[in-house]
């Protein structure tokens, strides 16, 4: 089991010394960084559990929505410190639901060590589920689909053709889930690129649309895709599809 967690927080400080000491000494690799943006983004391990120390609200505020953003798009494990006020103002910018684990303070850093040690077999098996990539500009249906797939499955969320594109070029995933009808760069558009590029030309792909039309359907057949799904249909339909998608596959490597 990987054992890596980043800790964000000030180093000078009293508690985050003490909690890399605990953690340090029940065998964690601990990556230690300041609460900044700059600062996590040069972060090269890929390194999915992080421990936020919350000491000053204010300054954190970008952090936050960093961090935010990385635990929508299915990116990292969250967990957090801070005060009960810390907390309360907290959900204004990462929802509770969000976190991996949460630690009021004044904290036992041994009780803290300890559960910290589920989160990293939580993430674990986590990321030992197929990974599913969903695209959709659209940001409640692509909240929807998550919610639908993540406990089954491992999955990133962008809501544009170039973001999908950005992430795969330092991110491997089992299947894509694409909206048809995109701004800038259409579903069909984005496909295409896929399949030009060697690294990415393999990835199945499945759409997911709102788009019933024969003639939508045949535009992307040449293209081959995995699917072609009517998000209209819901959960279950989905579920089923993907279900035996990846069944298809599993049959195919005997």
């Amino acid at each position: 089991m990987d054992k890596r967690i980043v800790l964000v927080g000030d180093n000078k400080s009293f508690m985050v010394n003490s909690i890399i000491k605990e953690l340090s000494e029940r065998g964690f690799d601990i990556i230690q960084t300041e609460a900044s943006v700059d600062a996590l983004k040069k972060i090269e391990e890929k390194t999915t559990v992080f421990l936020l120390y919350i000491d000053d609200m204010e300054d954190m505020r970008d952090v936050l929505v960093y961090l935010n953003d990385k635990t929508v798009e299915g990116e990292i494990s969250l967990s957090v410190i801070g005060s009960k006020d810390d907390m309360d103002t907290l959900e204004e910018f990462i929802p509770g639901r969000r976190y991996a684990a949460s630690f009021v303070r004044p904290i036992n850093v041994k009780e803290l060590a300890t559960k910290m040690e589920q989160v990293l077999k939580d993430e674990d098996i986590r990321k030992q589920k197929k990974r599913i990539l969903i695209v959709d500009d659209d940001g409640t249906m692509l909240r929807t689909i998550k919610s639908w797939l993540d406990e089954d499955y491992y999955v990133f969320m962008v809501n544009s053709g170039v973001a999908a594109i950005t992430f795969l070029a330092t991110n491997e995933v089992d299947l894509i889930l694409l909206d048809y009808e995109m701004p800038i760069t259409t579903g069909p558009q984005v496909l295409e690129m896929l399949r030009s590029e060697e690294k990415t030309s393999k990835i199945p792909v499945i759409f997911l649309t709102n788009k019933r039309d024969k003639e939508s359907v045949m535009n992307v057949l040449d293209l081959k895709p995995e699917g072609y799904l009517l998000k209209t249909r819901g959960k279950f339909a989905l579920l089923t599809q993907l279900s035996e998608f990846f069944e298809k596959e599993k049959a195919k490597a005997y």
